[in-house]
């Protein structure tokens, strides 16, 4: 896990894939943290992506590195309501403070359950968590 968390902290950008209906939607995120052993990542629980999550929590996530070097990410995403969960999102990427508030109201967390990371970088392999 700790591999996929620092190829997600090196590459600010992923592209997190939901399905609406029977099409597929893909937007860019940019927040990870990692919280009691689980990789975590955050939305506002108005928007579409986190609507799309609610009805199938299967999503894919990719990312592109600077070398050329990418990797495909498969899990369940699960919504984590605590407090503490939300705290630690906003602790490890500050700028989301601008945005949002632990109890505001809109801001959700969701972490990784059933991952599985495959990278085809210069050592391709895949990591399961």
């Amino acid at each position: 896990m700790e591999t996929v968390f620092e190829f997600f902290k090196n590459n600010q950008v992923f592209f997190i894939a939901t399905m609406d209906g029977d099409q597929p939607r893909n937007r860019p995120f940019g927040a990870v943290a990692k919280f009691e052993g689980k990789l975590y990542i955050c939305t506002n629980n108005t928007k579409n992506v986190f609507k799309q999550i609610e009805k199938n929590t299967k999503i894919e996530i990719a990312a592109l590195n600077k070398d050329g070097g990418w990797f495909r990410l498969e899990a369940k995403a699960i919504v984590d309501k605590r407090p503490e969960a939300k705290q630690a999102m906003l602790d490890q990427n500050p700028s989301l403070t601008k945005m949002y508030k632990v109890d505001d109201g809109v801001f959700e967390v969701l972490y990784f359950e059933d991952a599985t990371a495959t990278f085809m970088t210069t050592e391709p392999k895949t990591i399961k968590f």
